[in-house]
């Protein structure tokens, strides 16, 4: 996009970038200033603030195709002193007709256009194999008690089916597109809520929105090159609230981040300094270890400290000073000489060796261990109501938000146990406000149904019960504890049940069946193993669309990674999924409805070098457990009386 505002006479003057509130944050998730620098931009504003006038100058301006954007925009640009000299107009989603013709029609505003082009990126990256739509309010707009009858309803699932369309338009992917159906659909006496029908309205508008593309965009595929899965979040209420023990999902639960920034104190030469840095990609020491189990990943990184100090003299002198070891002028000599081309590497791994620190040390001061293996022996049938007692009781300490999410897990599992009165009585027990139970009372709204129940006072009360959706829904299987060797790692998100069902055409038609079904499949057969029209054996495999290195690897997001040298090469997944040749299949790609989950994040690194197709995930937006449940307190005012 910038690159194409440096042409002709213009390709050395410096310009100044504009963009609106979701644009900003598109460009803050792919490049850094230095990146935008480098295309020539030497100032960013904001469009929505009171900006100095610099008629020198030509701009871009990255903005949404919105009534508003687009006013601001023409204001800049129309009448005798316009804002800037000419500007270069990127849209990020495709612009209406009427707005274009707003444009055409002012002759001021027109004739200082230099280019106008619409770019397809309304997403945020969280990695090279996951993004969001940023529609973090999608849990209470489709989800909430009274959502149906409201004007966020149906303007969410557009927003949401439009964003998630330029993933495909700046992928060049045309997808199968698959969604979960309603219970309805599996049973008809079930009544349909707005809420179920939200997967089959978001990939009904993305469907209209890819077949405009495929009639006028250039380039993209007129037939199907990967699969698209479109769910929501009552698939799988336990992921979000459950204690993953993976280092990433670890991080964003027991550390105070905000967004990925982590901030933090170290001490140099006595005095205590404090830190900030953002875990992402550019650090190959959190990459390796992001998706490691948290013993395993505090090994590593102990184990990469040793032998990076042993095999370095200057870390050594280093990390001596800032244990408050006196250092010989040859010594600092030395350091000086040597630290500037380590520095980098003892940074990056004294971050998370404080950060393994922090995290095990949590874990023993929560008694987590203990509150993890009863997690998950709920979710795989091993607990009863007894050992819940006797973790609330023997643990006074515990905080509230742990509580909690065991009494959810609780609800979700074994939603026989959860009437009105054992309910109340959980709450006492667990001493919870009925603010913190409106989060397990909600989950109704995800899926787990309460069926009326008639008491002896003749009222009627509600008791938490799976429909005919959870029936139908593969149970959890346990994963063989020889894989890892920790009890507490067995536990895994559904999703990854659907995404190697996808690589198998093993994926039920009649629970995700398709907008368009692939020409030569009736979807009259459910129990059909296919899934797509049968392969030619003589063919060859079809490849996803897109953009291939001399190594034959993929590139299309592999700019900026870091490498490492020095002690911590990175044998990651996500390098094999970038680069490794034998990634050759269609890509596949899920989209969560209602937001997901690092630990499916993790779904998809793992799957990609084991199923030989790179798996994304995209989703509204990405919770931590506390957001989650706030959310949820939120979902829908349920009083207990009404239980």
């Amino acid at each position: 996009m910038l690159k194409t505002a440096r042409t002709g006479k213009a390709s050395a003057e410096w310009k100044v970038l504009i963009m609106d509130e979701v644009t900003v944050k598109v460009m803050s998730c792919s490049c850094k200033m230095a990146d935008i620098t480098d295309e020539g931009i030497s100032l960013v504003e904001d469009l929505n603030k009171r900006r100095q006038p610099l008629p020198a100058l030509e701009s871009v301006y990255f903005i949404q195709p919105s009534h508003d954007s687009v006013r601001k925009f023409m204001l800049d640009m129309s009448g005798k002193t316009p804002l800037y000299k000419k500007a270069y107009v990127f849209f990020s989603s495709p612009i209406n007709r009427n707005l274009l013709q707003q444009i055409k029609g002012d002759h001021s505003v027109l004739s200082r256009i230099a280019a106008l082009r619409e770019m397809n990126l309304e997403y945020l990256t969280i990695d090279t194999q996951g993004f969001t739509t940023d529609n973090d309010s999608a849990l209470e707009q489709l989800f909430g008690e009274h959502t149906e009858s409201t004007r966020d309803y149906d303007a969410c699932i557009e927003t949401i089916a439009a964003r998630l369309s330029t993933v495909f338009a700046s992928l060049k992917e045309f997808p199968y597109v698959r969604y979960r159906a309603p219970r309805s659909a599996m049973d008809a006496s079930t009544a349909t809520t707005a809420r179920e029908l939200v997967p089959t309205k978001v990939a009904a508008v993305l469907w209209d929105k890819l077949m405009k593309y495929k009639a006028s965009l250039l380039n993209f595929p007129q037939s199907e090159t990967c699969d698209l899965i479109i769910v929501d979040r009552s698939i799988d209420p336990v992921t979000p609230v459950i204690h993953e023990w993976s280092y990433d999902a670890m991080c964003h639960d027991l550390l105070n981040l905000e967004g990925n920034k982590y901030s933090y104190e170290i001490s140099i030469d006595g005095k205590r300094e404090r830190k900030e840095v953002l875990l992402e990609e550019h650090d190959p020491v959190w990459v390796e270890v992001r998706d490691l189990f948290i013993a395993d990943a505090s090994k590593r990184i102990a184990d990469k400290m040793a032998y990076f100090t042993s095999k370095n003299k200057a870390a050594s002198l280093q990390l001596g000073a800032r244990e408050g070891q006196v250092l010989s002028t040859r010594d600092m000599k030395q350091l000086v000489q040597a630290l500037p081309q380590y520095r980098d590497q003892i940074d990056k791994l004294s971050l998370h060796v404080n950060i393994a620190s922090t995290l095990n040390n949590k874990i023993i001061q929560e008694g987590l261990a203990d509150i993890g293996n009863l997690e998950q022996e709920f979710v795989y049938g091993d607990a009863t109501t007894k050992e819940l007692i006797g973790i609330l009781n023997n643990n006074p300490e515990m905080s509230a938000e742990c509580k909690l999410r065991l009494l959810m897990i609780f609800a979700a599992t074994r939603p026989e146990k959860l009437d009105a009165n054992k309910r109340k009585q959980w709450q006492q027990l667990a001493k919870l406000s009925d603010e913190d139970m409106n989060a397990v009372n909600n989950l109704e709204l995800l899926g787990i149904q309460a069926p009326k129940k008639q008491t002896s006072s003749g009222v009627e009360k509600f008791a938490l019960k799976f429909g005919a959706r959870k029936a139908k829904r593969p149970a959890r299987k346990a994963k063989e504890l020889d894989e890892d060797g920790y009890t507490l790692s067995k536990f895994y998100p559904l999703l990854q049940d659907v995404v190697e069902e996808i690589d198998k055409d093993s994926l039920s038609r009649e629970e995700y069946p398709y907008v368009k079904d692939p020409a030569g499949n009736s979807l009259n057969s459910s129990s059909s193993p296919s899934t797509r029209p049968p392969a030619n054996p003589n063919s060859k495999p079809v490849q996803s669309r897109r953009t291939v290195g001399k190594t034959g690897g993929t590139t299309w997001a592999s700019k900026g990674r870091a490498s490492s040298e020095e002690g911590y090469s990175s044998d990651s997944v996500l390098r094999h999924a970038v680069s490794d040749p034998k990634i050759n299949g269609k890509r596949i790609f899920l989209f969560v409805i209602g937001g997901m989950t690092r630990s499916e994040l993790r779904v998809a690194h793992k799957l990609t070098p084991q199923l030989k197709r790179e798996v994304v995930i995209g989703s509204t937006n990405i919770d931590d457990p506390h957001q989650f449940i706030r959310k949820m307190k939120n979902l829908g005012k349920l009083e207990m009386d009404d239980f």
